[in-house]
């Protein structure tokens, strides 16, 4: 399994931004793709994933500002990322998770600042 991310950069606060993560499985055999971010000295934390049935699922952090969505080709999730804020700055990691199983893989990272 492939994960390639796209779209992190330098924003200011209150700004957006739009990353995307395209995988090599499709959503034939995808249970969930999405994004997960980790801040210096942090955990890792959920920030948004996309179930193959179309549910959604958000970390309390991002809800109301954040939206994942699936691209019209079969494999690439898109997150708009609006009213952002210095604490989104982080790595934000793509996720993946086939169905049957409960291995996870992961993106190589993007980088996402966000200045005051």
């Amino acid at each position: 399994v492939q994960l390639q991310a796209s779209g992190g950069g330098l924003v200011q606060a209150g700004g957006s931004l739009r990353l995307s993560c395209a995988a090599s499985e499709t959503f034939s055999t995808i249970n969930n793709l999405g994004w997960y971010r980790q801040a210096p000295g942090k955990e890792r934390e959920l920030v948004a994933i996309f179930f193959r049935s179309g549910r959604t699922n958000y970390g309390d952090s991002v809800k109301g500002r954040f939206t994942i969505s699936r691209d019209n080709t079969e494999n690439t999730v898109n997150l708009q990322m609006n009213s952002l804020k210095p604490e989104d700055t982080a790595v934000y990691y793509c996720n993946l998770r086939k169905i049957f199983s409960s291995r996870d893989y992961w993106g190589q990272g993007t980088l996402v600042t966000v200045s005051s």
